[in-house]
């Protein structure tokens, strides 16, 4: 069976901070990684992603790697802007393309395709739209926050399809409202949980441990291996490898990130690796109750939200008490600290308690970054310095 390939467009490109470091596939949008979404629906296995050079030697876990040659007919190809829902698709034998909402969302070649034709992110999917079409349900992501802008509807579609027929609430937690709850095999729960679904599900994925003392609304997703250290978590999606404690509201953390201690962090995407320091806080909520506007590659931008908080790269760092105000891009690999509340808009690499930053440079970014990830157990091999190399190289251009 031919694979899919995940095809990041000019947009998906401008996705900052997290288009530096990352596939746009690589998000977590909802309860599940964008990849995964279309691996479950397809039924098929992601065999590469088209993206920016300079992430050529990415590498994360089970992700594929970067397309290369020419791809087979019968490949499908995806927007990785689109989200699509969690059911499995029952398409047609001869099923070619996939519209979401009205646009393009996939398309099953017919014929070999050079993946140098995806390279500037300029291609369009639609010239390739022909054959038998069908409808799909998912969401389309337009800006980087669209990931919060969804997340609501997202997580609770996602959490009815995760969930089994038969769901399973752990001893000694306390559920109000009518939603389902669903404990996997292997998460453990102290007592004195609350799951609170009035306006959602609760799903707690294998291996996750919620302490005492924490409330979890719905509709809320905690990840494998992940900790909940007492506080309320509310519509969250918790990934994998993730320590969180105090308030958290409508807030998705990527995976392998911390935020270990007291501080509110509300409507914010957090990427890998992160480090939210103690008492590190996100305002999400202007003091006009107005629209936020967000810094993107192409300038400033109306995001049509009355609640979005932070945008968080990948490896990043807040050092305890830091403040961050409401729009906030946090660039990846920018470790920032100190009594001052930083700009809306924080370079990838800068060190420093505000403007001028200084450069973290590339030698002292990967021993840290060694050090973090040595501590969930996973290896900065060599293809990951290569990978970080580009990245930094790109850092003023991405």
């Amino acid at each position: 069976m031919t694979g899919l390939v995940l095809y990041d467009d000019s947009v998906a490109r401008r996705f900052a901070p997290f288009s530096l470091t990352r596939p746009v596939s690589e998000l977590r949008a909802g309860a599940a990684l964008i990849r995964g979404r279309w691996t479950r629906a397809l039924g098929r296995a992601a065999t590469g992603f088209a993206s920016s050079a300079h992430l050529a030697n990415f590498v994360e876990f089970d992700a594929p790697p970067a397309a290369t040659g020419v791809l087979p007919p019968g490949t499908w190809i995806v927007n990785a802007r689109c989200a699509v829902n969690l059911t499995t698709l029952a398409l047609t034998d001869d099923a070619a393309v996939l519209f979401c909402d009205d646009r393009v969302a996939a398309v099953r070649i017919a014929a070999p395709l050079d993946v140098a034709k995806l390279a500037d992110g300029q291609f369009a999917l639609d010239a390739l739209a022909t054959g038998a079409r069908e409808n799909i349900d998912g969401w389309w992501l337009d800006a980087p926050w669209d990931l919060i802008g969804h997340l609501q509807a997202m997580l609770i579609a996602d959490t009815h399809a995760m969930l089994p027929a038969a769901a399973s609430v752990a001893a000694g937690m306390t559920v109000i409202g009518g939603h389902p709850v669903h404990v996997e095999s292997g998460a453990r729960i102290e007592p004195m949980v609350i799951a609170d679904t009035t306006l959602g599900p609760v799903l707690v994925r294998a291996r996750a441990h919620v302490y005492a003392f924490t409330r979890l609304v719905g509709p809320c997703v905690i990840g494998e291996d992940s900790t909940v250290m007492g506080g309320k978590i509310s519509g969250c999606s918790i990934g994998p490898f993730v320590k969180v404690a105090g308030e958290m509201s409508a807030t998705i953390m990527i995976g392998h990130a911390n935020k270990g201690h007291d501080g509110f962090v509300g409507h914010s995407v957090i990427g890998r690796w992160a480090n939210l320091g103690a008492g590190t806080i996100t305002s999400n909520l202007k003091n006009s109750y107005g629209e936020v506007s967000m810094w993107t590659p192409l300038g400033k931008r109306a995001t049509g939200l009355q609640f979005l908080g932070s945008l968080i790269g990948d490896h990043a760092k807040t050092g305890i008490g830091t403040r961050l105000s409401t729009g906030s891009v946090i660039g990846a690999a920018a470790n920032i600290f100190g009594t001052r509340m930083p700009p809306t808009v924080v370079a990838p690499f800068a060190w420093g308690d505000g403007e001028p930053w200084e450069t973290f440079d590339l030698p002292r970014f990967l021993v840290v970054a060694a050090r973090v990830m040595a501590r969930r157990g996973v290896d900065l091999h060599d293809r990951g310095h290569d990978y970080w190399s580009a990245v930094f190289a790109a850092r003023g251009a991405a």
